[in-house]
């Protein structure tokens, strides 16, 4: 039987594609709550410089080890020292991160950090970004984490970590107002990246603490159809719920937590290894809800 030439070129071709191996990992984003020294309730006393309680700190480190992310994203971590104890306790459990970033924004007591089992090969990292309002000039609460992980020797990722001004009331400006300013910040950080390398594998993450349909949300998130917007995955938990935040006080529900990725790393995502974890314990830790997603990278 004579094999035509086209049916030789499909064979070598399928064969080649089966060859091709990838890595499959996840990527994790948690709000820990105020992992931090501060004023808390002591035996029914507000004492100062209290660290956050053992419980709540477990609580965390049970979430992650169940989740058992290969990069970390985290939002209100306290100093570097803080830090150092928190990547000691994950390692006690097995999660390894050897490899951290931790940023310095205009707040002096919460900061976004990254922890990465693969090593950083770029930081871009911005402690401070101006922002004016009212023409007044401010900078960006946490400034806007960079970083690039090299996962295998042909797949890197970009990460940028966010955490945008909290809803508390403030008395210097509208803290809606304010968000909408460092979003814009964030957007013209994003272009820049997006001109440099438009084929970037990019991932955001963090507490934007706004709902997707505030100018916020969506100035991050960019044109749709533009190959400079970024797509939002959308996670959801075990009974299809997309909160991620509980405020107590009130009585309501948000996703303030999110995963946006570029339309060159969309392929790479397994939604259905993707989401919000929900454990019955998950109010112990903190009052975000961790969202994670798997991630196929090319070896």
């Amino acid at each position: 039987m004579k094999i035509s030439s086209r049916t030789l070129v499909l064979v070598f071709f399928f064969a080649t594609l089966s060859l091709v191996s990838a890595k499959e990992i996840v990527v994790a984003c948690y709000n820990l709550k105020n992992f931090l020294p501060m004023t808390r309730q002591v035996g029914g006393k507000a004492l100062s410089d209290q660290p956050k309680p053992e419980s709540e700190i477990q609580a965390v480190v049970d979430v992650l080890r169940e989740i058992a992310p290969d990069i970390l994203g985290v939002v209100e971590i306290g100093d570097e020292k803080t830090l150092a104890d928190f990547q000691n306790r994950l390692a006690a459990v097995g999660l390894d991160y050897p490899h951290a970033e931790w940023l310095q924004g205009a707040d002096e007591a919460r900061h976004i950090a990254l922890l990465s089992h693969f090593p950083f090969v770029s930081r871009q990292s911005r402690s401070r970004v101006p922002v004016e309002l009212n023409g007044r000039f401010f900078e960006m609460c946490r400034g806007i984490l960079d970083v690039t992980v090299q996962v295998t020797p042909a797949s890197s990722l970009r990460l940028v970590g966010l955490h945008l001004k909290s809803q508390r009331v403030v008395p210097e400006y509208d803290e809606a107002k304010f968000r909408a300013r460092e979003s814009i910040a964030v957007r013209a950080h994003l272009d820049t990246i997006m001109k440099e390398a438009p084929d970037s594998d990019l991932l955001v993450f963090g507490d934007l603490n706004d709902s997707k349909n505030t100018f916020a949300v969506r100035e991050i998130l960019g044109p749709f159809k533009s190959p400079m917007g970024l797509r939002d995955l959308r996670l959801k938990d075990r009974w299809g719920l997309s909160w991620t935040h509980y405020w107590a006080e009130a009585d309501i529900y948000s996703r303030l937590d999110y995963l946006l990725v570029s339309h060159s790393l969309w392929p790479k995502v397994n939604l259905k290894r993707s989401g919000i974890h929900s454990s019955a314990e998950w109010s112990q830790g903190s009052d975000h809800r961790a969202i994670y997603t798997q991630i196929s990278c090319p070896e």
